[in-house]
């Protein structure tokens, strides 16, 4: 009976996701927002509680985040990391001091403390590659001359992901100094380590890892990943560390069939990974967060804009190149809410959970709309202060009558 209901309850959410899906597609939104209300209906406190298969989709959320992180890093060779942070490290400090810093400034306002702070603050930093590489694909600017300067800055954003993720594991398992130290020591290592090898040996790697049979290249790569993640787990660095270092180590054709394979599982797990997360926070503890999680939104998504304008400035962009880098640069997705939910799960702060879903719904809203507007906005403004009359020079003043 219980395996009966389990089924039913997945099987109608895996339906409902796709109906969801299809509706976004339909109106060229992004389904994240979607996928959070749903979990949000279905969660604690919403229309239908889900009991048998919470469990299951746990484990699925748990996938979900090791396929975001491994295809992330299959988008990129070690060379091209190398190449970006050597080239581009500037607009990523940019980044990093303009858009953390907002989202840890609000968390001690509120009195969460530090820990909170750094949770929040990667939160507010991370974009969404996902979204902003659709929403690059459905403007058509992929060829566009400040495209590379976007994605630079979310490539840099992804490296910094693999010393972050350990620091924020070991804070929110409330570890000692030497303990954390230890944690991310191992995190730096592994990464130069993965890196080393990968442009040193990368092929020898590949050729291991290839086949001629999607099936074998599917479970070769997928059993590899689970398992170097579960390692890098074991290990207090990160299961999502883990599985984007795997990403980076595999190159060219095996990268490519992985990545054609591992397309739909990866959508089908973040899927379920985005309504876990909704699952756990109770709707009726939003409200309370919203203006705060609308100002950061506000906030954040003018300092996106700036970043992108600076960082396209500093390749030689032309203004409306700028300001198109900065609009596209907004959104905030799946990498937000894989930082908040390891804060969640670990019980940091009840506040943190539902102010990173509101803040995250607004902006995936809005990402898109600043991709589109943002430079058109702009160049309306500025033609209209360039019409603005002169102010009338002001008249000489009358010369004093010169005494007798």
């Amino acid at each position: 009976m219980h395996s009966a209901v389990l089924l039913i309850e997945f099987g109608s959410i895996i339906l409902g996701l796709g109906l969801l899906g299809r509706f976004a597609a339909r109106f060229q939104l992004s389904p994240i927002p979607l996928y959070l209300l749903a979990g949000l209906a279905f969660g604690e406190g919403g229309l239908l509680p889900l009991g048998a298969s919470e469990e299951f989709i746990a484990t699925g959320a748990e996938i979900g985040v090791i396929l975001l992180l491994l295809m992330l890093g299959l988008e990129y060779t070690a060379s091209d990391l190398v190449s970006n942070l050597k080239t581009h490290y500037p607009s990523g400090l940019v980044d990093c001091a303009l858009n953390a810093l907002p989202g840890a400034a609000v968390a001690l306002l509120l009195g969460w403390g530090p820990v909170a702070a750094v949770v929040l603050a990667g939160v507010t930093w991370i974009s969404s590659s996902g979204v902003i590489a659709k929403v690059l694909g459905d403007l058509g600017r992929v060829g566009n001359r400040e495209t590379p300067v976007i994605l630079s800055v979310l490539v840099l954003e992804d490296l910094a992901m693999a010393v972050y993720l350990p620091i924020v594991t070991a804070l929110v398992a409330g570890v000692g100094l030497m303990a954390g130290s230890v944690t991310l020591a191992i995190a730096l290592g592994a990464a130069g380590l993965v890196l080393f090898l990968a442009v040193r040996y990368g092929r020898l790697i590949s050729r291991f890892v290839s086949s001629d049979d999607p099936e074998k290249l599917l479970l070769v790569v997928l059993g590899l990943t689970i398992l170097v993640a579960g390692v890098a787990q074991q290990l207090q660095v990160s299961a999502a560390v883990g599985a984007f270092l795997v990403g980076i180590a595999l190159s060219g054709e095996v990268a490519e069939g992985a990545h054609t394979l591992l397309s739909p599982l990866r959508d089908l797990f973040a899927a379920v990974f985005f309504v876990f997360f909704g699952l756990h926070t109770d709707p009726s503890s939003i409200p309370p967060v919203l203006l705060p999680a609308l100002g950061l939104a506000v906030v954040t998504a003018l300092t996106k804009i700036a970043t992108g304008y600076w960082a396209a400035r500093r390749a030689g962009i032309s203004v409306k190149g700028r300001w198109r880098a900065g609009g596209a640069l907004v959104a905030r997705g799946e990498f937000s809410i894989v930082i908040a939910g390891l804060a969640v799960a670990a019980g940091i702060e009840p506040s943190l959970g539902p102010l990173a879903t509101a803040y995250v719904l607004i902006l995936v809203v809005l990402g898109p709309l600043t991709a589109r507007y943002t430079e058109p906005v702009a160049t309306w403004w500025s033609r209209r202060r360039s019409r603005r009359p002169e102010p009338a020079p002001r008249a000489a003043e009358a010369e004093a009558p010169v005494a007798d």
